[in-house]
């Protein structure tokens, strides 16, 4: 059981980066090491951007819930 839940928890942490990673939108390489721009400019989110910003979140409720549920069980 706690194998399944390390496996899954793998997939969800890959795919939580690969989703942060495609909202840095027109950053480029400077941004990933936090270089770039300081000042931003904060527009609503539309479309894809707005999918993309609700599957970050549903993931990231997932990768906690997964790692709660595999500390328990790995007792």
């Amino acid at each position: 059981m706690e194998n399944y839940f390390s496996i899954a928890l793998i997939i969800t942490s890959i795919a939580l980066v690969a989703s942060i990673i495609l909202q840095s939108k027109g950053v480029g390489l400077g941004g990933l090491t936090g270089g770039g721009d300081a000042g931003g400019v904060y527009t609503k989110r539309r479309g894809v951007e707005k999918i993309l910003f609700w599957i970050t979140i549903g993931l990231s409720m997932l990768f906690f819930i997964l790692t709660m549920l595999t500390v328990m069980f790995g007792r």
